[in-house]
């Protein structure tokens, strides 16, 4: 098992990256897990308070349970990881089952912020973008799948994003392997991670 380790701002373009990498590595020998989906449960706390709640921060994390998965998965055993729901800050009921295979991404902000996580990593990735094209994807995003107003996206980008990128996410460069500059469009760089990858499975 080949683990990877894909980290990098808000709207940095990381999904594409992990899209363009999977397209190129051996189908159906690859598992995608977001680290979104280990946002730690808040259904218990009321709504006007989950608002609140600092996403951006290493703390609204489960890294334990994380941790945990990763090493179940490399043990051969599937996991059912948490599904979370953006719209009510909180766990649904259902889980999504996954078994081991060839190759592991976990992909999100904070891949590479926990020490334990980055000791579970054979490849350690940082996806790099300006700030203003990071700004505008988030825009985009989160006025179309979370239902936010441009306003409100700006407004939690100067007060939330931007502080918190520059105190948790960008340090997690000097942990990086790889770092590719321009997202998803830089075809190059994904193109010799995928060639990387294979060559490490293959010695394997």
């Amino acid at each position: 098992m080949f683990i990877i380790g894909i980290a990098g701002g808000t709207g940095s373009g990381k999904t594409t990256v992990v899209r363009k990498l999977t397209e190129r590595l051996p189908k159906g020998e690859v598992t995608v897990i977001p680290l979104d989906s280990y946002y730690k449960d808040s259904s218990h706390i009321p709504m006007e308070e989950r608002q609140k709640i600092n996403f951006d921060h290493p703390d609204a994390f489960e890294w334990r349970l994380l941790i945990k998965h990763l090493q179940q998965l490399k043990e051969g055993h599937a996991v059912e990881q948490p599904v979370y729901d953006y719209i009510t800050s909180s766990r649904l009921s259902e889980t999504v089952h996954v078994e081991p295979s060839e190759i592991i991404i976990v992909e999100g902000i904070m891949t590479l912020h926990h020490p334990k996580l980055r000791e579970e990593m054979d490849l350690k990735v940082f996806v790099d973008a300006d700030a203003d094209d990071r700004l505008i994807r988030v825009i985009q995003r989160d006025i179309v799948e979370r239902g936010r107003t441009v306003e409100g996206v700006i407004e939690r980008y100067q007060r939330v994003l931007k502080p918190m990128h520059e105190q948790f996410i960008e340090p997690c460069k000097r942990f990086a392997n790889v770092i590719i500059p321009q997202g998803g469009h830089n075809n190059a760089a994904i193109n010799m991670m995928a060639k990387f990858i294979k060559q490490q499975l293959h010695e394997k």
